[in-house]
């Protein structure tokens, strides 16, 4: 759902995106590589637990700041937006 307001930056979560494809990348290179299944995994679960924790911290941030600016008109779309949201956690 779109907002009037701008949207602040996340540079922690943009870090952590980034620190999750640079993971991403070596357990490409492991597959390619014919690495063991264990340790390839072990590293599928720390890109996925570094996209989990991103994505945690970008929604609520989101309902921090973005949400709790909303003006009073926007409160029921605000409640809606905080309820699918909270779908994703």
């Amino acid at each position: 759902m779109a907002h009037s307001h701008d949207h602040i930056t996340h540079p922690d979560i943009i870090k952590r995106l980034k620190r999750a494809e640079g993971h991403l990348r070596h357990v490409i290179s492991m597959l390619e590589e014919g690495k063991p299944c264990l340790d390839t995994a072990q590293q599928m679960l720390a890109v996925e637990r570094g996209l989990v924790a991103a994505k945690r911290q970008m929604i609520h941030d989101h309902m921090d700041h973005c949400l709790g600016m909303a003006d009073d008109e926007a409160g029921p779309h605000a409640l809606e937006e905080i309820r699918a949201l909270a779908k994703l956690l």
